[in-house]
């Protein structure tokens, strides 16, 4: 049995204010935790996004501050902060933010913000905040 002293971890909350406080750029979302397969990433987003779909999982967003449309070919959601929502796999999707919007998301590691879409606004994966 391992001492508990001699391997002590830190323990830490992570704080998702002082995180996107760490940066200003947008649509360049920034890995905060891990769990399993799972990565959790902050971002910043404003304008309208790609089209895109990811179509091996779901996504999902969660607002933490602003006012967040995801458009789908045939309606949209509206996210305002303390609110989620889950885009399924294969379901098209463009976000869109009038100003401003600070958020979570959660997505398996790898998956690549513009689905196979690509283009500009493709962000770097795995990078670390």
């Amino acid at each position: 049995m391992s001492d508990i002293s001699t391997t002590a971890q830190q323990y830490q909350a992570i704080n998702f204010a002082q995180k996107l406080a760490l940066f200003a750029e947008q649509w360049a979302p920034k890995v905060v935790a891990e769990m399993n397969d799972y990565q959790f990433k902050v971002v910043r987003i404003e304008g309208d996004f790609v089209w895109h779909s990811h179509a091996d999982t779901d996504e999902t967003f969660i607002v933490l501050a602003g006012d967040l449309r995801i458009d789908f070919r045939d309606g949209a959601v509206h996210l305002r902060p303390g609110e989620m929502y889950v885009v399924p796999k294969g379901v098209e999707h463009k976000p869109y933010a009038q100003s401003e919007v600070q958020m979570l998301l959660i997505e398996p590691r790898g998956v690549l913000n513009t689905g196979e879409v690509g283009g500009e606004r493709t962000a770097q994966n795995d990078v670390w905040i």
